[in-house]
């Protein structure tokens, strides 16, 4: 089978996509991952030797339109061939830009896709020619994925005959050692506007000065990064805030973490989150669409929040901070909670929906010593 995505960058799909992949090969399977960046680009989560990765060297960039249209038949193109050389049982895409180049790509190949959806198909924006174009080439795909019921239910009634919904699994990077009691309330994501770290930002200010041993770090890299800097040093927050970029090692920021903030403007799913609470740190989230109502059960295993009140998020900050006994208890059934979201059973969902769609053929999904895809 192949996956097929951007870049094998730090983010939500990518590690998705690579545990996936790995999973895979562990068990027998044979699977390929393409993406569109440049050959020899180093993937940020670890790759197992078995599974091959081809990137095709053609990734977009901002450009007029005529140039925008010529990038997205190179790419298809490129995929194409790509696909004709490997012939894989199946196409699992990822991300709705590449889903639609993915569609267009095994046009006429007899490849089923599966296009995934990663994110709030709703709240998510795109151009007029995106949503065009998604709307003609996903019902020649084989398949839909979301992460939630609501984001499934964006799409039209006979897109939903033959969708799956698949939360991300739980995954904490390994050998890691809790080093609580810094009072570190951390935040993790892209330096975008959809994660809402200037929102963040506004409300830790409110509660700052009442907690002058709390410190805010926001991990992560992105566009935004310069005006969250300036928002940062405007509301008097240099001294408190840190935003030391990525982790070095894929998750590994849950070691020093002693209180977790979502803040999203909105999400497909919120995987951090949900390490977060694996982890055993008190979360607080808004509850914006999709993800963080799914995972959370307000007051038991964390706080959920309107979404965009920064008074709220400001309250449930100044709460969780100011109450050690608050933060053991929802740590310890936020644990509980994650387990939910355990690797086996989510690669078992995903292996169902594979096997459907490769059904017609002669191979069958390996099963291998665990039930799983």
């Amino acid at each position: 089978m192949v996956f097929v995505l951007p870049g094998l960058i730090a983010g939500g799909s990518e590690r998705i996509v690579s545990g996936l992949a790995n999973h895979w090969a562990s068990i027998g399977g044979k699977v390929t991952i393409v993406t569109f960046e440049p050959p020899g680009t180093e993937p940020y989560y670890p790759i197992d030797e078995r599974v091959e990765l081809v990137q095709l060297g053609v990734r977009a960039t901002a450009a007029p339109l005529v140039i925008s249209i010529w990038q997205v038949v190179r790419r298809a193109k490129a995929l194409r061939n790509a696909l004709k050389r490997i012939r894989p049982d199946v196409v699992v895409s990822f991300l709705t830009k590449i889903n639609v180049v993915s569609v267009v790509a095994a046009a006429g190949l007899d490849i089923p896709v599966i296009v995934s959806e990663r994110n709030n198909p709703e709240a998510q924006r795109f151009n007029a020619i995106w949503n065009w174009a998604r709307k003609k080439a996903y019902p020649h795909a084989f398949g839909l994925i979301t992460m939630t019921e609501g984001a499934g239910c964006f799409f039209p009634a006979y897109m939903r005959k033959r969708l799956w919904v698949i939360p991300n699994p739980v995954r904490l990077p390994e050998k890691w050692t809790p080093q609580r009691g810094g009072n570190n309330l951390v935040a993790v994501g892209r330096l975008v506007d959809q994660k809402g770290f200037d929102l963040l930002l506004e409300a830790f200010s409110r509660v700052a000065p009442s907690f002058p041993d709390w410190t805010l770090t926001i991990r992560g890299e992105g566009p935004l990064r310069g005006e969250l800097e300036a928002l940062r040093d405007e509301l008097g927050l240099a001294e408190r805030v840190r935003m030391p970029g990525v982790t070095e090692r894929p998750g590994i920021w849950i070691e020093t973490a002693d209180i977790f903030v979502l803040s999203s403007r909105y999400e497909g799913w919120g995987i951090v989150l949900l390490e977060a609470m694996a982890a055993g740190l008190p979360v607080v989230s808004f509850n914006c669409e999709w993800g963080p109502g799914d995972m959370i059960t307000d007051g038991v295993d964390g706080l959920l929040v309107p979404a965009l009140d920064v008074d709220a998020l400001a309250e449930a900050l100044e709460k969780l901070m100011g109450d050690a006994e608050l933060r053991e208890r929802l740590a310890r059934e936020a644990a509980r909670s994650a387990a939910r979201f355990a690797l086996d059973r989510i690669n078992e969902l995903w292996r169902e929906a594979v096997q459907t769609a490769i059904d017609g053929g002669n191979m069958r999904v390996p099963s291998g010593g665990t039930r799983g895809a």
